[in-house]
């Protein structure tokens, strides 16, 4: 019927959705949806004595689609959670758990951290973090969606599997809570994430491609509503 209908559509643009706002959710709770403390940062900058020093406002700001005083603030907030300029996995689900303690937010943190963490080197440090986020509050539909896809392609081979899809979006369900979707009963239904894969699977070879992603989720009217919802952000 019509809500089961919803439950598939809507599961899947949750999938992509809650990229972002699990984004927004990170900035709020590191203080910088609040654009008003961004006066004396400059100096906190140049002093830091943190482990890891980031690049120069100057050069971030060349790199990335924020002003110098937005990247002021996201600085202040960072280094107010994470004093010694890197974020660890374990600090990723610390945040997560707390956002969604309804659920287990573990898997979906550990998923979105591997692809905060660009060089692989086991830690997402202040750049990181903000190329992460120009690219998902700022960045092009087209970019925003090769941000997703990377999520979604768990092993980084450049293609999505069913597995990786099914593995994603029970992270997904899992933090949600078995409230969100208490008709689901213990686990998200395979055919669930069946019909969404075939949907994106166009020449039905098995796996998805990222301009098979790009299409399907260009072709999806809750998808390309919901992206535009955060283009105002900070």
């Amino acid at each position: 019927g019509w809500s089961e209908k919803w439950e598939v559509e809507g599961l899947q643009t949750v999938g992509i959705l809650l990229v972002v706002c699990s984004s927004l959710k990170l900035m709020h709770f590191l203080g910088l949806i609040d654009l008003s403390t961004a006066d004396s940062v400059e100096d906190d900058f140049e002093l830091s004595t943190v482990c890891h020093r980031p690049e120069s406002m100057d050069k971030l700001e060349e790199q990335t689609k924020f002003t110098k005083k937005e990247l002021q603030v996201l600085y202040r907030g960072f280094k107010n959670e994470c004093p010694c300029g890197v974020v660890n996995e374990e600090n990723f689900k610390t945040i997560y758990s707390q956002f969604f303690p309804q659920g287990d937010s573990s898997m979906y943190a550990h998923f979105l951290f591997e692809a905060f963490d660009t060089n692989k080197n086991g830690s997402v440090s202040f750049e990181d973090f903000v190329f992460g986020l120009s690219i998902i509050l700022r960045g092009t539909i087209n970019d925003r969606l090769n941000w997703a896809f990377n999520l979604y392609d768990l092993n980084k081979d450049g293609c999505i599997t069913k597995e990786e899809m099914f593995d994603i979006m029970k992270s997904i369900y899992d933090m949600m809570g078995k409230y969100t979707y208490p008709t689901m009963q213990d686990d998200i239904p395979r055919e669930h994430v069946e019909s969404f894969f075939q949907k994106m699977d166009r020449n039905k070879d098995g796996v998805v491609t990222i301009e098979e992603f790009i299409e399907s989720c260009k072709k999806d009217e809750n998808i390309m509503q919901s992206m535009q919802l955060f283009d105002n952000v900070i």
